[in-house]
């Protein structure tokens, strides 16, 4: 059975590692229904955040395999009760239809939207949520003319205690007992 999986993906800063894992998952059919891209808090290292459907034995194989590739460092698979996330999404919106009546204070109070720029012909709106949040948001606004929309992809973080530092260190620390000589 299909579901959502989170892949957070620690990697070094090179180029073409985002190619690299997109083969991975183009091989077995699996479609990215959203990819971030940024800094982790460990210097030097990057982190793919990437959200698929998919089964579970799927990602399992999917996971194994990336982490087989040279510049992987560690790959994390969630479930979505297992992470914090948000997406941001941008709205620019007619300006002529929002402002009859109280139209534009409800659905900013109702959504925990907020407006970021005003001018004559457009009001751009920014909301953080869950992808449902922004689509209930967006339906809401599609009668007032909607005249552009961005969504951004998952951003996450773990509920788990142990984090990134802490692998890196049991891995560099795994791999300095297995390199030092042993005394006979």
């Amino acid at each position: 059975m299909k579901q959502e999986f989170t892949i957070s993906l620690f990697t070094e800063d090179h180029i073409g590692i985002l190619g690299q894992i997109t083969i991975i998952l183009t091989r077995r059919q699996i479609n990215i229904d959203s990819v971030t891209a940024s800094e982790s808090a460990v210097t030097g290292v990057q982190l793919l955040t990437i959200v698929v459907s998919t089964t579970d034995e799927m990602i399992q194989k999917v996971a194994r395999q990336m982490e087989k590739l040279v510049d992987v460092m560690k790959v994390f698979v969630h479930t979505s009760d297992q992470i914090i996330y948000q997406e941001i999404a941008l709205f620019k919106i007619s300006t002529k239809g929002l402002m009859s009546g109280n139209v534009i204070d409800h659905i900013v109070r109702d959504h925990y939207a907020r407006i970021l720029e005003v001018s004559p012909e457009y009001i751009v709106l920014e909301k953080t949520g869950h992808k449902t949040e922004i689509t209930e948001l967006l339906a809401q606004l599609e009668p007032y003319g909607v005249l552009q929309f961005a969504r951004s992809g998952r951003v996450a973080i773990t509920k788990q205690v142990k984090e990134l530092n802490s692998y890196l260190k049991d891995m560099d620390e795994a791999n300095r007992f297995k390199t030092e000589p042993t005394l006979n």
